[in-house]
């Protein structure tokens, strides 16, 4: 709802009858998301399925199936449920990704449809800040975090590159602007070498512009860290996926987190030359490297304790 707006509205399980309301929300209030997820999960709980197959986020919504029979099928009942109380899908901004782990021979050929129109298949996509390849690979993921700390970094160059400005106090609001956008959604990335050069690269051109230094200055990176009082990006991305890791741990074996956890897609065949490194490759290996246990996930400050880096 927005300002102006006039709907009618009824409480939900309740007996009271209509009665309208001629003032809506004003434009960013922090009650228009909660009541737009309220309305939407009431006129949709009879349709939704289960996590991962259903995700809904506001009005983000990601619905997945084997098959592109059954996507269309899905999207048909959300456009006549939602259709017929009013809302309307938008066919311009609905996507659809393919992972293909197997093809059926009477799903080639068939189109995934909203209605009658036809919905465009994409490469990748953008749900809730992070890059969904249909490969598998976080490599588009990884570019665009950089890029979105770039750019938080030249909004706040006017404090980082102040001459006046103490290189610790630097240190510490790259911490709590930049450093923060650039590892967001990476402790889900099942990180090889390459990724984690390119994350270390693009820190330090950021570090040593802050002190006003040059690769031709011939400084190492440690003394550029020390002197900014930052860690680098690739310890704080282990400990972001060891923290989630313990979190995961900590919860019910029924709770959404964990049934992905166990996902298993039927039919995969894996194609030939190296498998593709998958997150729970990468926490082993955090963990061997740390001499860490499942066990110590159960204690939340113990584990917090030997997975904390500090700067």
């Amino acid at each position: 709802m927005y300002e102006g707006a006039k709907t009618r509205v009824r409480t939900v399980g309740g007996d009271s009858e209509h009665f309208p309301v001629v003032m809506g929300l004003h434009q960013g209030s922090a009650l228009s998301p909660f009541l737009f997820a309220l309305v939407m999960d009431g006129l949709t709980r009879q349709i939704q399925g289960e996590v991962p197959w259903c995700m809904l986020f506001a009005d983000d919504i990601v619905l997945i199936d084997e098959t592109r029979s059954g996507v269309n099928a899905k999207l048909e009942d959300w456009r006549q449920t939602l259709e017929s109380k009013g809302f309307k899908l938008s066919r311009t901004k609905t996507e659809y990704l393919e992972c293909k782990f197997s093809e059926a021979p009477q799903e080639a050929g068939l189109e995934v449809r909203l209605g009658t129109q036809v919905i465009q298949k994409k490469s990748s996509f953008k749900y809730l800040g992070s890059i969904m390849q249909g490969s598998g690979e976080i490599d588009d993921d990884v570019t665009h975090r950089i890029g979105a700390g770039w750019m938080k970094w030249r909004l706040a160059s006017g404090v980082l590159c102040d001459k006046k400005v103490p290189p610790q106090l630097k240190g510490k609001f790259y911490k709590v602007v930049v450093r923060p956008t650039m590892l967001y959604g990476a402790e889900c990335w099942p990180v090889k070498v390459s990724h984690v050069q390119k994350m270390k690269v693009a820190e330090m051109r950021m570090l040593r512009w802050m002190c006003g230094h040059t690769r031709s200055d011939r400084i190492r990176n440690e003394d550029i860290r020390d002197k900014v009082g930052v860690a680098s990006v690739e310890d704080k991305m282990r400990e972001a996926r060891l923290r989630w890791f313990g979190h995961v741990k900590r919860r019910d074996t029924d709770a959404p987190v964990r049934r992905c956890e166990r996902l298993a897609m039927d039919g995969f065949r894996r194609g030939r030359g190296r498998p593709k490194k998958y997150w729970g490759e990468v926490i082993r290996h955090d963990m061997a490297q740390l001499q860490l246990t499942e066990d110590m996930t159960l204690d939340r400050r113990v584990w917090r304790t030997h997975i904390r880096v500090e700067g």
